[in-house]
């Protein structure tokens, strides 16, 4: 089982490193755009990253369904956990509706919202660290 959780938290930590930079290749693109800059590449890189992003995550979450299985569904820590995986996993697609805008030419937020925006995945992170590290209840 603890090559299964280190294959899981490996899965999750690219997962995250996804999440967390995709909107910041947003940030680059409209503002590369509102300067006149050529943000093709930029188009590129967010589509390829996307891809991965959702490769580790369908690993996370299988690989979280296989300890899951293996250690039981006890502890409410764990289901606030799953609630907040919840969230992530909506953060992913919110970002795939993003990454949709920008291939189509119609990505129209500010820079200043996609630095907000990069934001919100950690406020998500933190309570699943906690929950997974402390146990709190």
């Amino acid at each position: 089982m603890l090559w299964f959780k280190m294959l899981h938290i490996l899965a999750m930590t690219s997962w995250m490193a996804g999440i967390f930079y995709l909107p910041r290749i947003f940030v680059h693109y409209v503002e590369g755009r509102e300067a006149g800059q050529d943000v093709a590449r930029l188009e590129i890189m967010a589509r390829k990253l996307y891809g991965f992003m959702t490769i580790m995550a369908v690993f996370t979450l299988g690989l979280g369904l296989w300890l899951w299985l293996g250690y039981g569904f006890s502890g409410g820590w764990l289901h606030a956990k799953l609630m907040f995986v919840v969230f992530l996993i909506g953060y992913h697609v919110w970002c795939r509706a993003y990454l949709k805008q920008l291939q189509r030419g119609e990505l129209s937020r500010s820079g200043r919202y996609f630095r907000l925006y990069n934001e919100l995945p950690l406020l998500i992170f933190i309570p699943i660290l906690i929950f997974v590290v402390v146990k709190p209840f």
